[in-house]
């Protein structure tokens, strides 16, 4: 392809047929086999000239063919020997390859710099997430062309913040196929499976942010072999739009949450069964999961190391059988087998089970499905099948089961409350949401909680800004006497007055309150209990979830603000750490010091000591608090050193009822106090109001509620 030496050179000219896919002929000082690449886009020269890909480096290719669909990139021999071959040339020569040379770096360290660089606008690299892609129409299709890509963190341990191309998205410009093309078939099963195994989870439009979340992280550990069962067609045309590989389920269930335990509950249930036989008889491994849970760590190896085992799955066993990464013992292991995660092998043994569990479940729409999987697969337990595995014969005595680590496949209890994994020094694969409460709301928030969930950019920079605060607790009262119930209340009891004043300035300041990290000393649970589970590995004190005092799914529902009031958002104990808070956020901050008023620098005013710190005097009033802050309205985040004695109280005494209808709202029971019935007892928000308040579960029926 000739050029002038006016106009801009292209770095080497490679001519293709696109028919054949290879490369025909090289017109280049740069060695090349002649191997796959790959077509880039079209460089817009009236010849016919194409950008190809090698690699981290982009050539031109010229056209040559009647296909433009090209696959995989052509092998470079080196920019050393262009350059070398170039300086025994021409000086003209020399200099254009120079140019060429530094202008391709130039611009891939600015292309990739501004995709991959951690140090990028955090906003800019979330913006092109599959998180925030332009807003869902009414029929909850987003009709982005973006790649899926954003910042990756780690349960706990935020991990790097490299952005990831996920999958490609469907171009903008095309139109959604027929929905025939997305049912569940072998052939679309073979497609995604990889090593002969298929991951797989389904759920309705509720669960969306849940199912994105469940696919980001596969991805990001770099395991695409998976599919997602869409239960709604809404649900199946937001995923195609999104790029996500989605089947049709064809149950027509409805978009809403439908709530644990409730009938539509159970008939998910049942979708799950008749799931897993469709696909065992294609004959791929099948690892199935539920949506409310993500995978920490690629599972495929660890599962390819028992061959022999029919079905692996998780469980709710709380009491550790085993201290490393080996299958749990079946022998100690007397907890329900947990159906939210396991794998199934298509073999004679386990396709007997599916079959057998579905003509229970078809039978019997009484029968829950994971109560009836225990039922089949408990007929027989033992012996082993070896020394070594862990594998035990289950059901009718042919099947091979195991059961997958409590402490690495984790429940909601193992992870949240025991952190078993960490007291074992041992790498979780998987997080479950079990053994919470709140409901939906309140898997989310822990999901939030350990940084393990993807919310939209606007999640992160919500308007009006945030709100935050460092608590104040005496080490007698996490640490002093003994672990009970009067111990645990004056902890809880103590943070919770913090919390309240809390809730109230974000309330007058119109900011989102980011809650405290809160501690507690005793567990909470369905049933009577000494205060932790025996033989639990749980420490007392321990960093206990949101749900375990607060309801979660109260606070976030829309309560008719004629009788409470304007809502108050929150955020999650974890969320000024989060790696996908914007840095414009991190670069907006107010340090406010309470003081003593009267003290030195220590006034009712809004200048500030120094940049970014504000002396504040204790037991400001409501009117100090909106003049004061009024002037701070464009900061991002205002963090408190305290938030004891930090309010005075309200002057607007109908703002105040109203806050006060919904403050009571906000906690929920401590469960259970053994040998008394009914054995909870109801946490209060106003426990400081009322003269002798002590914990102590209801005497009677008549005071067996709420306080309000």
């Amino acid at each position: 392809m000739p050029f002038s030496p006016s106009s801009t050179p292209p770095p080497l000219v490679i001519s293709f047929s696109a028919e054949r896919g290879k490369i025909r002929k090289v017109k280049s000082p740069m060695s090349f086999s002649k191997t796959k690449y790959e077509l880039v886009e079209n460089s817009g020269t009236k010849d016919g000239a194409y950008l190809v890909k090698y690699g981290d480096h982009f050539l031109m290719g010229e056209k040559d063919g009647k296909s433009d669909q090209v696959k995989a990139p052509t092998e470079m021999g080196g920019w050393r020997n262009a350059v070398q071959e170039a300086a025994a040339s021409k000086p003209l020569f020399v200099t254009i390859y120079a140019t060429v040379v530094v202008g391709i770096v130039a611009s891939s360290f600015y292309v990739f710099s501004a995709i991959y660089s951690p140090s990028a606008s955090t906003t800019q690299s979330i913006s092109t997430s599959w998180l925030s892609s332009p807003p869902l129409s009414q029929d909850g299709v987003s009709h982005s062309g973006n790649n899926i890509s954003q910042p990756t963190g780690k349960a706990l341990q935020p991990g790097s913040n490299q952005l990831r191309p996920i999958l490609d998205v469907p171009p903008s410009t095309s139109k959604m196929p027929p929905l025939e093309s997305f049912r569940l078939t072998k052939e679309l099963v073979g497609q995604r499976a990889k090593d002969n195994v298929i991951i797989v989870t389904f759920g309705n439009f509720a669960f969306m942010d849940f199912i994105l979340t469940w696919v980001k992280h596969l991805a990001d550990l770099g395991v695409s072999n998976f599919l997602v069962g869409a239960m709604d067609t809404k649900l199946l045309e937001a995923l195609y739009w999104k790029g996500v590989p989605v089947f049709d389920m064809g149950s027509h269930m409805s978009t809403i949450d439908v709530g644990w335990g409730s009938p539509t509950f159970h008939k998910m249930g049942r979708e799950k069964v008749l799931l897993i036989n469709s696909i065992l008889p294609f004959g791929y491994e099948l690892l199935m999961c539920d949506t409310d849970m993500v995978w920490l760590k690629n599972p495929l190896p660890y599962l390819a190391r028992y061959p022999d085992a029919d079905i692996l799955t998780s469980s709710d066993q709380v009491v550790p059988t085993v201290v490393d990464d080996r299958l749990a013992d079946w022998k100690q292991a007397g907890a329900a087998y947990n159906i939210g995660i396991f794998h199934w092998r298509p073999t004679e043994a386990a396709i007997k089970l599916a079959k057998e569990w579905k003509d229970m479940l078809l039978s019997d729409d009484k029968i829950w499905d994971q109560n009836g999987f225990n039922e089949l697969a408990r007929k027989q337990t033992g012996p082993a099948v070896d020394d070594d595995s862990g594998i035990f014969y289950a059901f009718d005595g042919n099947l091979k089961l195991g059961i997958l680590p409590e402490s690495i496949f984790c429940s909601g209890h193992t992870y949240f409350v025991q952190a078993m994994y960490e007291q074992l020094r041992l790498e979780p694969y998987a997080l479950h949401t079990t053994f919470q409460y709140g409901g939906t709301e309140g898997k989310r928030h822990r999901l939030r909680e350990a940084m393990v969930f993807y919310d939209p950019p606007e999640y992160y920079d919500a308007p009006g800004g945030f709100l935050s605060f460092k608590p104040s607790i005496p080490k007698s009262l996490l640490l002093d006497g003994e672990h009970n119930l009067e111990s645990h209340f004056s902890l809880i009891n103590y943070q919770i007055k913090q919390i309240r004043s809390a809730f109230a300035i974000a309330s007058l300041l119109n900011r989102t309150l980011v809650m405290p990290p809160l501690w507690c000393r005793l567990d909470r649970l369905w049933f009577s209990h000494p205060g932790v589970l025996e033989g639990s590995m749980t420490r007392q004190p321990f960093l206990c979830p949101l749900d375990h005092v607060f309801e979660v799914n109260v606070i976030l529902k829309d309560l008719p603000e004629e009788e409470f009031g304007s809502a108050i958002s929150i955020r999650e104990y974890s969320f000024l750490n989060n790696p996908l808070l914007p840095q414009q956020v991190k670069d907006s901050w107010l340090d406010v010091q309470l003081c003593q008023e009267g003290t030195d620098d220590c006034h009712a005013s809004s200048n500030t000591s120094r940049p970014g710190l504000l002396r504040f005097p204790r037991n400001s009033t409501e009117e100090t608090f909106k003049t004061v802050f009024s002037s701070f309205k464009d900061v991002k985040v205002i963090q408190f050193s305290s938030m004891q004695n930090a309010f005075l109280g309200f002057t607007d005494k109908t703002r105040e009822e109203k806050f006060r209808n919904r403050m009571k709202r906000y906690v929920g029971i401590w469960c259970c106090v053994e040998k008394h019935t009914p054995g909870h007892i109801y946490y209060d928000m106003y426990w400081d109001e009322k003269p002798g308040w002590k914990p102590a579960p209801p005497e009677t029926p008549e005071e067996d509620h709420p306080p309000f």
